[in-house]
């Protein structure tokens, strides 16, 4: 008997194994980020629910029973348990990670049914800002963040280089040609969306085949995590010199895009050789990735490209229908983002077959002022922000509202999804998890039970002082104001000097549409729960983000005291005030010197590893460092992007803020005010050096000594 009973607790035991083979891909993935789940998770297939997602929770005997309709459900299922009853989580700003041995009990049974069919990801800007140097490691734990989320279709158009290389060199373009037109790697995303070609180059044959390689591992692990890869497709951009290869080719020059660049030209797409060379492109892409692609982005004419009088309802048709020739029933993606797309473009889409990304939806009703695109599918989505620049900023009770406004308006039934497309993603963790979370709402949720709920998961247990100190952020620094604002508002410090720093980069803004002493309070009642997440890493994280926005904002009174002192010649208060603003920016770069998160060492460390192996390595540590900075391109002392994707990062600031503002500050004492081609140049020369920066720490007694300066 009491084999016969050991036999029955085996074949059980296979049969549960048998059930999580449906997604094997999720158990994968649950062990790699949360090993206390090893051996207690049951996973099943069951069928969607019309067009919606499905997945259920339930615990039995120490094991957690996930049944979902989707390796992407199975997913979202997973992470909804490990938040929301292990409070555990993982974010681009830490992990919450602990070892459970009683798993939490889910009863009765949960059931979560999602409100949208996609649930969307990235700008071509994050391929930058965010991951230019990636390698498979950190793309792991990118792609597991993204499915635990529910992301289930997502841009990736990692090693589109190679598939341009080898395209060019079909089309008469030598080696070193080819590689001219490819720009470097922290630069591709806009070359991709034809602003510009080469800058940041060239690349080596390494690096491109180093990307395809790294593609090919994203791709098949997006597939086995349900998630759908969008690729880019062949939308006419070409070198803007073609005609020199091909005398019949009717090239439609761009002319220049922000800070001077050469754009790629656009071949007139209602013509064979469009057809011919995009036949040559998907070639290659299939040649590389494979057929098993049913999405592709391309945004022609982009931010004020030239249509020089082209039907383009005939250059929408003969695009799309390019892309479906080489890629049976795919779907063009494009972004809504000012006049994008036109309604030219728009008539001549086929509607089943395009899915429009409402970019902009913090700050725009595009899909309300464009109605509804023509009838064609959306997603709502938010920026958040630009350049990946350092700042606090989320309109979240908007985010709510405008979901729910735009489902249950006369346009709903176009709305397929939910997304995020910032330009960078390492900030702001809360803005992203609420809008992926709302994909799983049918009802709109009251923003301050949900922060509730995030800050147990976030931290890993409830906290009263926590959950007060994010209720008033949720009313300051994270409220939603009816004011346009392109990204978070920007840090002085990072400012290149000058008499009127507004704003410190081309597009931003420095003002504060908050209460500031409020937030300031907020975040004093938040530090007084410091001895209980002492160990916390999320909580430590967000802690310095708070108190670098504190500072941060300190920061304008003291630069507004320098300008007064400057206009009024007064070399004493010159003095008084300069020194004080200069021992301000050291003390941001000490504070955030005492975390990872916010470390130039931290993004310099990534290019260094990413270019370890290639001939190249130097180039990669210059496109680090120059993204940050000048941005390019060489020899324009006035472009409008330096600065742009500025940092509020330790390293940086003692290092090339700092010392832009000692040589103002010094010169303004000898009556001089600087010549901006003066920033220029060390902007240049501090991009070019090799210094990767590496933070000094210091002790706990120090930390607090500095935390109570902050918040004085």
């Amino acid at each position: 008997m009491k084999s016969l009973l050991t036999a029955l607790i085996f074949v059980l035991n296979i049969c549960q194994l048998c059930l999580a083979q449906d997604f094997k891909s999720v158990n994968n993935l649950a062990q790699r980020q949360f090993p206390w789940l090893a051996g207690r998770l049951v996973l099943k297939s069951i069928p969607k629910e019309k067009d919606a997602d499905v997945f259920t929770l339930e615990t039995q005997n120490n094991q957690l029973y996930i049944s979902a309709s989707s390796a992407s459900a199975a997913s979202r299922g997973l992470d909804w348990y490990v938040k929301h009853y292990a409070h555990q989580s993982i974010s681009h700003f830490g992990n919450n990670i602990r070892n459970i041995n009683k798993l939490p009990v889910v009863s009765p049974l949960l059931k979560k049914t999602s409100l949208v069919p996609y649930r969307y990801a990235l700008n071509y800007c994050t391929i930058n800002y965010s991951f230019s140097f990636y390698t498979w490691e950190d793309w792991e734990k990118e792609l597991d963040w993204m499915a635990l989320n529910g992301v289930n279709i997502m841009l990736a158009p990692v090693g589109t280089e190679l598939v341009w290389y080898n395209t060019l060199l079909k089309l008469g373009y030598t080696d070193a040609e080819a590689k001219a037109f490819i720009p470097g790697p922290a630069f591709t995303a806009w070359w991709l969306m034809g602003n510009l070609e080469g800058w940041g180059g060239p690349v080596s044959m390494d690096m491109m085949k180093q990307q395809a390689e790294l593609q090919r591992k994203i791709l098949k692990r997006m597939k086995e995590l349900g998630i759908e890869p969008i690729l880019q497709g062949f939308y006419g951009m070409v070198p803007h010199d073609l005609r020199n290869k091909i005398n019949e080719a009717k090239v439609i020059e761009q002319g220049k895009w922000a800070g001077g660049f050469q754009r790629p030209g656009i071949l007139d797409p209602t013509t064979k050789l469009f057809s011919k060379i995009a036949d040559t492109y998907y070639t290659e892409m299939k040649n590389l990735y494979g057929e098993d692609i049913h999405y592709f982005g391309g945004e022609p004419f982009h931010e004020g490209g030239k249509t020089n009088g082209l039907d383009l309802r005939n250059v929408a048709e003969s695009i799309q229908s390019s892309m479906q020739k080489n890629y049976t029933n795919s779907t063009w993606v494009l972004q809504g983002w000012q006049q994008n797309p036109s309604d030219g473009l728009l008539a001549g889409l086929k509607k089943e077959n395009t899915l429009i990304i409402e970019l902009f939806g913090e700050n725009t009703a595009n899909w309300e002022k464009r109605k509804g695109y023509g009838g064609a599918s959306f997603i709502w989505s938010n920026v958040s922000n630009f350049g990946e620049k350092n700042g606090l900023y989320g309109k979240l009770q908007r985010f709510l509202d405008e979901v729910f406004r735009a489902k249950e308006s006369a346009y709903g039934a176009n709305l397929k999804g939910i997304g995020i497309i910032p330009e960078g993603i390492f900030n702001n963790p809360v803005a992203y998890d609420l809008m992926l979370d709302i994909a799983w709402h049918n009802e709109k949720p009251a923003l301050d039970e949900w922060l509730t709920e995030y800050t147990k998961y976030r931290y890993g247990k409830e906290n009263k002082d926590v959950i007060q100190a994010w209720k008033e952020f949720a009313q300051t620094i994270y409220s939603s104001p009816d004011v346009y604002q392109e990204g978070p508002s920007e840090s002085i410090y990072c400012a290149r000097p000058s008499l009127n720093v507004n704003p410190v980069s081309s597009w931003g803004t420095r003002k504060r549409n908050y209460d500031q002493s409020r937030f300031k309070e907020a975040v004093k009642v938040f530090v007084k729960a410091d001895a209980d997440f002492k160990d916390s890493e999320t909580y430590q994280t967000d802690k310095t983000d708070f108190l670098r926005q504190v500072w941060a904002n300190k920061g304008d009174a003291v630069y507004d005291e320098l300008v007064k002192a400057i206009n009024a010649k007064k070399n004493t208060e010159i003095q008084k005030s300069g020194n004080q603003f200069l021992e301000m920016i050291s003390t941001q770069d000490i504070l955030l010197g005492n975390n990872v998160h916010f470390t130039l060492n931290r993004w310099l460390k990534e290019a260094e590893r990413f270019g370890k192996k290639l001939p190249d390595a130097q180039n990669v540590m210059f496109n680090a460092k120059s993204q940050l900075t000048y941005w390019g391109p060489d020899n324009n002392p006035k472009t409008d992007l330096r600065d742009y994707a500025h940092k509020e990062w330790n390293g940086l600031l003692s290092s090339l803020y700092y010392n832009r503002w000692k040589v103002f500050i010094e010169q303004a004492q000898s009556g001089i005010i600087t010549d901006p081609a003066v920033f220029y140049n060390m902007e240049v020369e501090w991009s070019k050096g090799k210094n990767i920066y590496t933070p000094d720490k210091i002790s706990k007694s120090q930390m607090k000594l500095l935390q109570e300066k902050i918040l004085k």
